[in-house]
């Protein structure tokens, strides 16, 4: 008798364990971390210049994703976003189109209507391609201003980057920020303001139109904004969708810059730390680290862990055609190694939800 209790009590474990597992595959928090430029080079020169090592070596999942626009080989942040966002292929300049102009819904909005709590943070207008592709449905990523507006549409919870005039000086005279305000927005202007707030919802504008590069003023904010958004946004016991973006790796390649490029780097890896460290104490949380494309044709010739020396190389101030890697962390991690096309980014984290 005792075996046989012995044996039922084994085999409720087993079953135990099994259905823990499976549930472990499908995360209640997903984040989308997009290092924009960020070529295998460029995170191997963040990696020379910190010395040998970055968070990103933690990821036990990594994969390449092809990344060409509907319309040319050579993808723009708009069209390599909106792949990520919406699922679909389309034309460079696109925001959250297909290529036919037609708007798609966004994971952002799909995460929304599923009664997730949402954010972007970004180091550069939260009107930029990337974190724009995320929120708005708009022909051209020139449109500033009627981005801008796309985001009174949604219920985003917080979102943190520049792009203050495009809310506030408009050619419409609108302001957007007094809108914001009366849907309970908590507005900031400066770190220290972000940092304040502790729960609620938050716009935040840290500069009037792009933020500077991190040498230049700029320092932690994007460690710091990260921060605050994962302590707003998980409080919501459904989970969580945040876009989070390392702006400017892509500036440094435009301005064959390799300095910029490593700092930038190194900068994006520590608000992976943090992610990373938010993600491990949680458990339910699925991370993805990836680019939208590869920008100045960077190589290293040079370099030293020991002195964090990188001397760089480039071929175009433009982007380059080249696949991109594809970091993966926590439940549902190994769908997204191999080769496949970067709209199918969309597809596994939608499938990861399982909405």
């Amino acid at each position: 008798m005792k075996t046989r209790v012995l044996l039922v009590f084994a085999l409720l474990l087993s079953i135990g364990s099994t259905f823990a597992q499976k549930r472990s595959k499908s995360p209640k928090n997903i984040i989308l971390m997009v290092g924009d430029g960020m070529g295998v080079a460029q995170i191997y020169a963040g990696l020379t210049g910190n010395h040998g090592h970055l968070n990103l070596e933690q990821f036990p999942v990594v994969g390449f994703h092809k990344n060409q626009a509907s319309n040319a080989f050579v993808t723009d942040s708009a069209a390599g976003a909106t792949a990520f966002s919406c699922g679909v292929k389309t034309y460079n300049g696109a925001i959250g189109v297909d290529a036919e102009g037609n708007p798609v819904p966004t994971i952002l909005e799909i995460a929304e209507e599923n009664g997730l709590a949402t954010g972007m943070v970004a180091t550069c207008s939260i009107t930029h391609a990337t974190p724009a592709s995320f929120i708005s449905h708009q022909s051209s990523r020139s449109l500033d201003e009627n981005i801008a507006l796309d985001f009174l549409s949604t219920d985003i919870d917080v979102f943190i980057g520049g792009g203050r005039k495009f809310f506030s000086s408009r050619a419409d005279g609108a302001n957007l920020i007094d809108s914001l305000e009366n849907r309970s927005y908590q507005i900031a202007n400066s770190i220290e303001e972000v940092q304040a707030v502790k729960s609620g919802k938050l716009a935040a504008f840290l500069a009037d139109e792009q933020q500077a590069r991190f040498s230049e003023g700029r320092g932690d904010e994007l460690v710091k904004s990260t921060e605050v958004a994962l302590n707003l946004l998980k409080t919501n016991k459904k989970g969580m969708f945040l876009m989070i973006e390392g702006s400017q790796i892509d500036w440094g390649g435009h301005a064959n810059n390799t300095q910029y490029i490593v700092e930038e780097m190194i900068d994006f890896d520590n608000a992976i730390g943090k992610v990373l460290e938010f993600a491990k104490n949680d458990g339910n949380t699925l991370v993805i680290i990836t680019a939208d494309h590869e920008t100045g044709g960077f190589t290293i010739n040079k370099g030293s862990t020991e002195t964090g020396m990188v001397e760089g190389k480039f071929t175009t101030g433009s982007h380059t055609g080249v696949m991109i890697p594809v970091f993966a962390f926590g439940p549902g991690s190994e769908a997204f190694a191999g080769i496949y096309e970067n709209n199918e980014i969309f597809h596994k984290m939608l499938k990861a939800y399982r909405f």
